[in-house]
């Protein structure tokens, strides 16, 4: 692809990399992302368009909800003939979750769309947002010499290295290595030379029409497990008014307590419908329910295998899956079936 043809379109939601000091208050604020190339002088060096769009007011990522997401999809699809990729500036503290919802509400996505942002706002000396940010745009443009882009999906880019977005977890608050993919390998790997790993990427999209979705059922909820943990608070998570779906942190390989008043919370909760999803608390490996008992046992009581799924994307999916009213059957069939590349089934 010839720069007179590439564009780039940078939406920037919120979070660090766009805020500068206050020289009075000294506190952080968001600034008008117009002045994008006054801090980032090296934006001037790329041959081609870029152009921007940005959240007014802008969202910190704490704040990040399904319809700020709906929003993003529809940027995104509005725009998609117009440009070779898309740049997302975000807060790093939902930004797994904004990349493994997006993975799912973009079906059939064809062309690069980057997550990133940084550590330190992208105005002070040693931010991390400046190679972010032009990396990642660079990444944005990536190209085969056929054309076809090289990574069309959602991806997060943070300090050298490209994720699968829905693999994805904030693990680092203090340092520049903020996001790992613990059970898949990094998409590319950004040195003096961006070296990307062909074999992992997702093309099986390039060829089809994008399809956005904008329906999600949040009627969900997290239970992380714990020596300890009470019949009452299980309980009272299992009965919550309109709760859909549960995901559910299991130790290791996902076992859980073999205790008799836990199992059957379980298995009633999913004879009254809640779908419960089984993830390990480990930051890196995968459930095997039928590898030991405890596990064995929850599979019995009804819950479903998220195999290598992080807790983000288990969340996102059920969202997805739960908001455009698929039978509890055909829920729980396709949380065990990767469709965008989330989950490793063996």
């Amino acid at each position: 692809m010839t720069p007179e043809n590439t564009s780039v379109l940078l939406i920037y939601t919120g979070g660090t990399i766009g805020m500068i000091e206050n020289t009075e208050t000294g506190a952080l604020e968001n600034f008008n992302f117009e002045q994008l190339q006054k801090h980032v002088p090296e934006l001037q060096k790329f041959t081609f368009s870029i152009d921007t769009y940005q959240f007014d007011p802008p969202i910190d990522s704490s704040d990040m909800d399904p319809d700020a997401w709906r929003k993003l999809v529809h940027i995104i699809s509005d725009n998609y003939e117009q440009y070779t990729g898309f740049v997302i500036l975000h807060g790093t503290d939902t930004m797994a979750y904004t990349a493994s919802a997006l993975s799912f509400m973009l079906e059939g996505l064809g062309k690069p769309v980057i997550l990133t942002g940084s550590q330190l706002p992208i105005s002070v000396l040693r931010t991390d947002g400046k190679e972010n940010l032009l990396t990642s745009i660079e990444i944005a443009t990536a190209c085969h010499p056929n054309g076809r882009p090289v990574v069309p999906e959602v991806c997060i880019f943070f300090e050298n290295h490209l994720m699968r977005g829905n693999r994805t977890t904030k693990m680092n608050a203090e340092n520049f290595n903020a996001f790992r993919s613990f059970n898949y390998p990094v998409l590319a790997s950004a040195g003096i030379h961006i070296k990307y790993n062909n074999v992992q990427i997702h093309t099986d999209n390039i060829q089809q029409k994008l399809v956005p979705h904008y329906l999600l059922d949040t009627n969900i909820a997290v239970l992380k497990l714990f020596p300890g943990i009470q019949e009452n608070i299980v309980a009272a998570v299992l009965a919550a008014k309109g709760l859909r779906a549960l995901v559910l942190e299991t130790y290791g390989s996902g076992n859980a307590p073999r205790k008799e008043w836990f199992l059957r919370q379980l298995k009633d909760a999913c004879e009254r419908g809640i779908i419960i999803v089984n993830v390990t608390q480990c930051s890196a490996g995968t459930v095997e329910m039928e590898r030991y008992e405890t596990g064995y046992r929850l599979m019995q009581a009804g819950v479903v295998c998220g195999y290598d799924s992080t807790t983000e994307s288990a969340v996102t999916k059920l969202m997805f899956l739960l908001g455009h009213n698929y039978s509890l059957a055909e829920v729980r069939n396709r949380m065990s079936h990767p469709i965008a590349g989330e989950i490793t089934v063996s």
